[in-house]
């Protein structure tokens, strides 16, 4: 995990940070308002594919009201695993695996039970976006005529302790390499809760590509 409080060359730390401003460029809503743990998560998509972890899971906060901005990065992956691209059948679908569209999903996720096994951000309350890749070969294939939107229960959660290879991990979730990585990120959305108990309970997940 990397964070570090980004400064403005006079040493403020009200600048909004470098990946906010491309956020707010491609034309999606970044969340402040001043507010402590009003969270911004962001997946960032390496452009190569080797079945690693090799994208990011990004959270951008205030700890304190008009506080500095606090920006986490945490190893991950945004694409499914090679196991799963080659055997779609095994996830129940033959239209192929599941590869979240870039885009912002605002509110569409909540705290709830991965499988029923452990809490995670779940894909509960709105639609999202995917493409189908269905020739099951090692390939990601984002093909803008095989997008689907709608309920796919794709996640965001962890993998193991520390994992390097993706393969089962992922059918279209997100997820952490290190455990360790994901928790935080859980108790930083807990934070949110907390902090603002007349907010609605949901988080937005906006996926970008590396720029």
């Amino acid at each position: 995990m990397r964070s570090h409080v980004p400064k403005s060359p006079g040493g403020q730390t009200t600048m909004i940070p470098a990946i906010l401003k491309h956020v707010q460029s491609l034309g999606y809503r970044i969340f402040d308002g001043g507010h402590a743990y009003n969270l911004n998560i962001i997946g960032v998509r390496n452009s190569q594919n080797v079945n690693s972890f090799n994208d990011f899971l990004c959270c951008v906060y205030r700890e304190e009201e008009d506080g500095p901005w606090i920006v986490k990065y945490w190893a991950a992956t945004t694409d499914p695993g090679k196991f799963c691209l080659e055997n779609p059948e095994v996830y129940g679908t033959s239209a192929g695996t599941a590869i979240i569209v870039p885009g912002q999903y605002r509110g569409v996720y909540k705290l709830d039970l991965h499988r029923g096994k452990y809490e995670a951000l779940c894909q509960r309350n709105g639609k999202i976006k995917v493409y189908r890749d269905g020739n099951r070969d090692d390939v990601l294939d984002m093909d803008p005529d095989t997008i689907q939107e709608g309920f796919f229960g794709c996640n965001i959660h962890k993998a193991g302790t520390h994992s390097t290879r993706v393969d089962k991990w992922s059918a279209g979730c997100q997820v952490f390499a290190r455990s360790k990585d994901f928790d935080e990120l859980i108790a930083l959305c807990h934070k949110q809760i907390e902090h603002h108990p007349n907010w609605a309970e949901t988080f937005t997940y906006t996926l970008i590509t590396e720029w």
